[in-house]
């Protein structure tokens, strides 16, 4: 099973459409995990052209993708749990850190997580922490990214997709 990841699109109407590079780099996923700062539901209908689309709202979202994803989910494939939070609220002093207190008493094999825009994979424990960073919105990073996560067996890989054109 193949699933992209992607967070902090922050897309907000006006015609904007995700990349071409990530769109393409989803076109053959299982599911979409999204993990907040949609800002515009067009990016869930979008994306749900390509796939099943899993996701939550971050501090950029409305009252509307609030209610529709919530603040935190967790989803399973393949017997691997994944947890989705966007990462900005919390007591832990990182973003890194507030993902995964989010689900210190609901233990993940995956915590997907976003808001610093800063692609991240780092192993604490069992726990495979991931932020994909920004498919539209790189901020200080040389590049924009999204991830890709495979399950086979039980057992995941993960792995960030980047590219320079947002186009």
């Amino acid at each position: 099973m193949k699933i992209g990841i992607v967070s902090d699109t922050h897309l907000s109407g006006g015609g904007r459409k995700l990349p071409h590079a990530l769109i393409e780099g989803l076109r053959d996923c299982d599911a979409i995990l999204h993990a907040g700062d949609w800002v515009a539901m067009d990016v869930y209908e979008e994306l749900s052209r390509l796939a099943p689309v899993y996701g939550v709202a971050g501090n950029g979202d409305g009252e509307e993708l609030i209610r529709r994803f919530g603040m935190k989910r967790t989803v399973e494939f393949g017997g691997v749990r994944i947890g989705i939070v966007h990462g900005h609220e919390g007591t832990g002093r990182t973003t890194p850190e507030r993902a995964l207190l989010a689900f210190r008493d609901d233990p993940q094999h995956l915590i997907v997580f976003g808001h610093s825009h800063i692609p991240l994979s780092e192993r604490t424990g069992e726990t495979l922490l991931f932020n994909p960073g920004s498919p539209t919105d790189k901020r200080r990073q040389p590049n924009y990214s999204f991830g890709l996560v495979t399950i086979q067996g039980g057992s995941l890989h993960a792995e960030h997709r980047y590219y320079s054109n947002k186009n």
